[in-house]
This record gives C-alpha cells, sequence and structure tokens, in this order.
C-alpha cells in the first residue's frame, strides 16, 4: 500500500494515524481481502484526519478518522457519531450527501471513531467561487438556496444535537449550548464569563426564544468549504460534505443564513429566490443566534492559538450583552 500522509507540527491537534493503523481499518470496514493500492491523506480541514482511498477494483471511498475522545470539546464530542445519525436525515438532498459504507465506532483498532464514505465527484466551492464572475456566483448561491430549503424542510421533535441531547424547547437548548462553549474555553484557559452571562440572558428570554415552536435541520456548517462543486464549466453543486455539526434548531439563525445575510447587496441575494422568504425570527432571537456564532468562535480561535490575529469583531460578545440588557 503507498501511503502518504500530512506533515503537521508535533503536538497538533490532529494527531497521525500511521499505515498499519489505516491499513487495520480498512481491513476491518471494508473486509480483509480488498486490495488497497493507495492511500492519500487530504490537506484540508483541521477535525478529522481523511484519506482518500484508491482500490484495486472498485471505484476511491473515503476514510474519516475523528480525534481521541480526550481531545473533544463539550460542543463537539462525538461529533462523527452525530454527523453518521444525521446522515439518514439528510436523504433530502439524495446523491449531494455521500453514502456512508461502513462505521467502526468500537475503538479496538484505534482509540478513535472511524468511517468509510463514498468520494463525491468535485472540487472545494472555497477554491473556486470566490474566482467565479458575478453571474456564476450568482448561480451558485441560488442552488445553495434550493439545497437549505429542503434541509429546513424536515422537522424534528425536540431541540439539540441530532444525536442528543435534545430538550423540549429552544430556550432550553440554547443555554444549554452556551454553557458547553463557556466551560470549553474555561478548560482552554480563557474565560467563559461573557458566555455565561448570554447563557443568564437567554433564561431571561425564554418566552422570546420559545415562540419557535417546531425544530427544524440544520447541516450546521453549510457554506464554501463544505460544498463540492463540478470541475467544469457548469459548475453545478455536486457534493454537501461534513454535518458532524447536524442539529435541530432555529432555520433563521442557521450559519448558511447568517452567511448569506452578511453578503447583502451582492449575488449572495440569489440564495432567497431558490430559499424563499426568510424564516420569521424576534429580535432575541437573531441576537442570540448571533451571540452562539461569536461564542463558538471565541473558542474556536482559543484553541488554534490565534486570538490575536482574528478582528475583535468576529468573537466580541460586548456588543451583543449591551443589547440584552
Amino acid at each position: 500500500m503507498d501511503f502518504s500522509a500530512v506533515e503537521r507540527q508535533p503536538g497538533a491537534f490532529q494527531r497521525p494515524v500511521s499505515p498499519a493503523q489505516v491499513d487495520a481499518l480498512l481491513a476491518r470496514t471494508l473486509g480483509e481481502g480488498v486490495p488497497v493500492a493507495r492511500v492519500v491523506e487530504i490537506a484540508t480541514g483541521t477535525y478529522n484526519n481523511t484519506y482518500r482511498v484508491e482500490l484495486a477494483d472498485r471505484e476511491p471511498v473515503v476514510l474519516r478518522v475523528a480525534p481521541a475522545p480526550s481531545l473533544q470539546h463539550r460542543g463537539d464530542y462525538q461529533a462523527m457519531r452525530n454527523e453518521h445519525a444525521a446522515t439518514p436525515l439528510l436523504a433530502v438532498l439524495g446523491p449531494l450527501v455521500p453514502r456512508t459504507l461502513a462505521v467502526d465506532f468500537t475503538h479496538e483498532v484505534l482509540g478513535r471513531d472511524a468511517l468509510v464514505q463514498q468520494l463525491l465527484p468535485g472540487i472545494s466551492a472555497s477554491a473556486v467561487v470566490p474566482d467565479w464572475p458575478s453571474t456564476r456566483r450568482a448561480s451558485f448561491f441560488r442552488a445553495l438556496g434550493a439545497i437549505t430549503r429542503t434541509a429546513h424542510s424536515v422537522r424534528g421533535e425536540e431541540f439539540g444535537r441530532v444525536a442528543g441531547p435534545t430538550w423540549p424547547t429552544w430556550s432550553a437548548a440554547t443555554v444549554a449550548h452556551l454553557l458547553d462553549l463557556a466551560a470549553d474555553l474555561d478548560d482552554l484557559g480563557g474565560d467563559g464569563t461573557e458566555i455565561r452571562r448570554v447563557a443568564d440572558a437567554a433564561e431571561r428570554y425564554a418566552d422570546d426564544l420559545d415562540e419557535l415552536s417546531v425544530p427544524r435541520l440544520l447541516h450546521g456548517d453549510l457554506w464554501l468549504l463544505n460544498v463540492l462543486v463540478a470541475d467544469n464549466a457548469d459548475g453545478a453543486i455536486t457534493g454537501v460534505l461534513d454535518h458532524d455539526a447536524a442539529a435541530w434548531g432555529d432555520p433563521a439563525g442557521d450559519w448558511t443564513l447568517q452567511k448569506i445575510r452578511e453578503g447583502a447587496g451582492t449575488e449572495r441575494d440569489a440564495f432567497w429566490e431558490t430559499y424563499g422568504p426568510p424564516p420569521d425570527s424576534s429580535p432575541a432571537r437573531t441576537l442570540f443566534a448571533r451571540a452562539a456564532t461569536l461564542a463558538a468562535t471565541r473558542l474556536d480561535v482559543q484553541w488554534r492559538g490565534i486570538l490575536e490575529q482574528i478582528p475583535r469583531h468576529h468573537w466580541d460578545l460586548a456588543p451583543v450583552l449591551a443589547q440584552l440588557r
């Protein structure tokens, strides 16, 4: 087996998986007799270790290996299992979602979750869409609107991550999520006080938050990096990836819609042509959706050690807290 891995600094979050471990995982998931010709680690992404696996007798597949449980935060704990639980729900997107071919959550081969997926055609939209002409970008966002609307059409019974835990109200789910982010930030040497203040405010604004009574399916991270497009003049969307943050929640606060609203007045407006009118949302729900995004970004930059490199408006909760008094 020809094996190629990404070189990383010692102590990097994405811990190496040896060729022998990859070989054992593939034998466990695909079968002992499956001939593996080549394994190449994919450099994009900063959470799972992801490998393109070329097989001698069939189409290539993707092997993904999650971080060890001890490295996972509360908010993303067992994220691969959450993605696995959400995959059947995203069947509404048809062939855009890669089929899961095999899973190994036993930790017997390697003390980490692993799954094998279909390799979809296409290239990352993040690599090409920003350089497309405006009319072509508008076509992309028009297609993304239809995809997002379809996912949001799926209804749930409670709020929270698809694999759980879940809560009967949106306010309870919001408070729990914020408290997890605060605790994770504390664990990383940051200060989760402001996030806990937002959680306290969410309890006070429970009636406003609980105007949302029907949980909707959210991909959680549906933006350019997790969308594949055809590598041709058409540039049609060919894949939707990495739904490990899938949750039952507020469609108005979904990450995709936040990004679309950031680009109001540009070709991103084409999104609404297929999505339809923006979901109803109270000012309070909008504020708490923004606060959750800022808090998650604050945790992320603390985890990566890049707080000083990221403009403050991407993670500062003070303006939101000022409006929640």
